[in-house]
């Protein structure tokens, strides 16, 4: 049953197969504060299945879908969550998008090099820098009919942006990027009231993905202890918290892990 309805909106990018963190964080933000959900995706069957979810919880969800993630089709999404919703205000914005990549340095190939360049390098330095511009231009933006300024922007990072580790040569380059980028956009935006915050996943998310990549690492079942995996409605928690912050004590970065985990 979702919260009552508010014209607030939460942005997410990074919806996979619609089972992982962004899902959490969709579903999460409509129950527990009725924000109108925007779900910002490539054309997937999932993503219009997680919509259709969370609006027969009594939510309200669209999917904006783009071609590509890149700087023209970042902008067309936010212009396109403008006109469905334009009575609305865009108050926070989470930025979930990435691709892992676990390889080791002497066996990379030029197609690995390409894919992490696509996803982690371009997604990070062109639609990531897009995503965020148009959320703190609607952050920013005047107010109207009581509305008040600012917003908070959530970008999900990894271990490997606070060091590069084995085999992961290709993945850290981008999530080095990302963490620098929202420490310069906190550092000028703060005070015109943008709560920027980076959040590093140090640890294995359970979803069906990670079963079947790693469902045997550690014996069987290890994905099943709560203190070796997190979960995507648990980060999601993390994220309502980060975004209720009030601006005397925000948080700027963040990381978690399950309590086994080593660090």
């Amino acid at each position: 049953m979702a919260a009552a309805a508010s014209k607030s909106i939460v942005a997410v990018s990074g919806l996979g197969n619609g089972v992982g963190t962004g899902a959490a964080v969709a579903r999460l933000f409509s129950a527990q504060l009725g924000y109108r959900v925007a779900l910002i995706s490539r054309p997937r069957k999932e993503i219009n299945d997680l919509a259709a979810d969370i609006k027969a919880h009594g939510g309200v969800a669209e999917v904006f879908s783009l071609d590509a993630y890149n700087h023209a089709c970042i902008k067309k999404v936010f212009e396109d969550i403008k006109s469905t919703w334009p009575d609305g205000r865009l108050k926070c914005s989470v930025w979930n998008t990435g691709q892992w990549s676990n390889i080791p340095f002497l066996d990379i190939k030029q197609s690995d090099i390409e894919l992490s360049v696509q996803i982690n390098m371009q997604a990070n330095f062109v639609a990531a820098t897009a995503f965020a511009q148009e959320s703190v231009k609607q952050f920013v933006a005047p107010e109207r009919d009581g509305e008040t300024k600012g917003g908070t922007l959530i970008m999900t990072g990894a271990t490997s942006a606070w060091r590069g580790s084995h085999s992961f040569g290709a993945f850290a380059a981008g999530k080095h990027g990302l963490r620098a980028l929202s420490q310069s956009i906190a550092r000028e935006y703060g005070p015109q009231g943008v709560h920027v915050s980076f959040v590093v996943i140090d640890g294995t998310i359970k979803t069906k993905r990670t079963s079947i990549m790693f469902g045997k690492k550690f014996g069987e079942n290890w994905l099943e202890d709560p203190e070796m995996a997190m979960t995507g409605e648990q980060i999601a928690k993390c994220y309502l918290y980060l975004h209720q912050q009030e601006p005397g004590a925000w948080t700027l970065e963040m990381d978690l892990r399950p309590a086994k985990e080593k660090f």
